[in-house]
């Protein structure tokens, strides 16, 4: 029975404590052949290991990869000073929490190498200025052991992220201190060029306001590039080769066979892609729990949400759905800016959006979910804090499934109305008559998202307009128009003069047309015409 490192993300502890390890050594051979880098992975993905891993690596410390591709690799095992920024380990919500931890790792790198400390004096007394002290240890450290320093920094961006669009006093001053003491902190990398082997930073944003991202000597971004798109995640082949017996084990206690077993793995937790080769990726945090526990269930989403995500999309005017399924520029969402307005780019780095497809002749991206536990758990968080419902939502859902594949039109119209009529009446715009409509269809929206063993389009552009929604399932196709303070008939007057069923011609499943209207005043579904085809 294999040994399952969750929550654990210490190289050594893993190896020396017998657990499973997907070996991706490989690669951290091929990236310390390099320089400088900049990874950005959502959170859980393994930057962590991989921080302690090449710390190791530099260390020296061959023991710890017996019988991993890396002693093919690697012959001389040199060893090099090592630091290591863990920002994740810093109090940087008070004033001066980050330059303090800052100033702790360089202090503990003075005492173990025995060098004093670079002292400057600002006419009141001495300063220590954490950029220009760290500068000095670097260089002292290569003219007294004649070896390059290795930085490792782990999530540099925790002390920016944690501080945005919170709304609390201080917050917004603070996170300029941060940015500023960052700015500073890695402006020390462009002048110790000279003493530095190895620098690698991670995080999930790469904020441009922060200097590491500009000037001459700004990193190799890694985060999207072919080269190391499966360093961390686990591919297919990994999952195949390194968790057979776990897969078999699994598929024995869902009664299900070995290939059925894969293809719920792969719906529910493949499809991440970090390169243009679309090199497929399972989520490693949820892949390890599901053999551990043997049940499929919501392992990363529910592990925790980033606040700051939550922060923007609840300032997001939009609907934030609608990104998905749409092509876009590589500037609109790899480029960062933490922007209400336009949360694309943060949704996308957090690892709730990929890269599905991607049109060479014009460089642009087809993004979408990854999987299903993104795809249901985005929806599921989404209604949660937009409708705040007092029902179930995944029983209401598996009940909709249930009157879905039966064709159970009145069982249909009372989960719809059951459900918006339990809505908190404080949530429900009762001014603007286009806020009151984008309200309902939203509502609407993610309810048919959180749908996901069956095909749901929303607004679907066809050759006479866009269908409010359709739901496709292997008998039946339900096509449904929506009527704010109108009449069922008319929205299914709509679909008629539309011609919205014209697409399903040839196709042999039972056609339902769905007119429904909703009242702004109650807050639920006021009539419900169906025809059938």
């Amino acid at each position: 029975m294999l040994n399952y490192p969750i929550g654990v993300q210490d190289f050594a502890t893993i190896r020396q404590g017998g657990y499973v390890y997907v070996d991706k050594t490989e690669l951290v051979y091929k990236l310390t052949r390099g320089h400088i880098y900049f990874l950005g992975r959502p959170r859980r993905f393994g930057k962590s290991l991989l921080v302690s891993t090449l710390k190791c690596y530099f260390e020296g410390r061959r023991d710890l990869f017996e019988g991993l591709k890396m002693m093919d690799l690697e012959t001389e095992w040199q060893q090099y000073p090592v630091f290591v920024f863990d920002f994740n380990l810093s109090e940087h919500k008070s004033p001066n929490g980050l330059r303090d931890y800052i100033l702790d790792v360089i202090g503990k790198g003075e005492q173990d190498y025995g060098i004093a400390p670079l002292m400057e004096h600002d006419g009141t007394g001495p300063v220590l200025y954490p950029p220009r002290r760290l500068a000095h240890l670097l260089e002292k450290i290569h003219d007294k052991t004649g070896k390059q320093t290795v930085v490792l920094v782990d999530e540099y961006d925790k002390p920016l992220v944690d501080l945005l669009e919170t709304g609390k006093p201080g917050d917004e001053a603070q996170l300029e201190a941060n940015r500023e003491e960052l700015k500073n902190f890695f402006s020390t990398f462009k002048g110790a060029d000279a003493h530095l082997r190895f620098v690698l930073m991670t995080g999930i944003t790469k904020f441009s306001q922060v200097s590491m991202f500009s000037g001459v000597n700004q990193p190799d971004d890694i985060s999207y590039s072919h080269r190391f798109d499966t360093l961390l995640g686990i591919t297919e082949e990994e999952l195949y080769t390194v968790f057979a017996g776990p897969i078999e084990e699994l598929a024995d206690e869902q009664g299900l066979s070995v290939e059925e077993t894969k293809t719920q793995l792969k719906n529910m937790y493949d499809g991440y892609h970090f390169s243009q080769k679309l090199k497929d990726v399972y989520n490693p945090f949820s892949i390890l729990n599901v053999f551990a526990n043997l049940k499929m269930k919501d392992y990363w989403f529910t592990s925790g949400t980033p606040s700051f995500l939550l922060r923007l999309l609840s300032k997001c005017s939009e609907d934030v759905m609608k990104y998905t399924g749409q092509w876009y520029d590589e500037k609109t969402f790899i480029d960062y800016k933490a922007d209400a307005a336009m949360p694309l780019p943060i949704i996308f780095q957090s690892g709730y959006l990929t890269i599905k497809a991607v049109d060479r002749r014009f460089n642009t991206y087809l993004l979408d979910f990854p999987n299903r536990e993104v795809r249901e758990g985005l929806a599921t968080l989404l209604m949660s804090n937009y409708v705040q419902p007092t029902e179930d939502t995944k029983s209401w859902v598996a009940r909709m499934v249930i009157a879905l594949e039966s064709a159970d039109l009145d069982l249909m119209r009372r989960l719809f109305t059951s459900f918006l009529a339990e809505t908190p009446y404080s949530m429900r715009p009762k001014k603007e008559q286009e806020q009151r409509e984008q309200y309902f269809h939203y509502t609407f929206y993610l309810l048919m998202r959180l749908i996901s063993c069956y095909t749901v389009y929303t607004e679907k552009q066809l050759s006479e307009g866009r269908a409010d929604c359709i739901i496709e399932t292997p008998k039946y196709i339900y096509i449904f128009e929506f009527k704010l303070d109108g009449t069922a008939e008319e929205a299914l007057q709509q679909i008629k003069d539309r011609g919205y069923a014209r697409a399903y011609d040839a196709d042999p499943r039972k056609l339902f047309l769905l007119g429904v209207s909703f009242s702004s005043k109650t807050g639920t579904t006021e009539e419900w015409e169906v025809e059938s085809m």
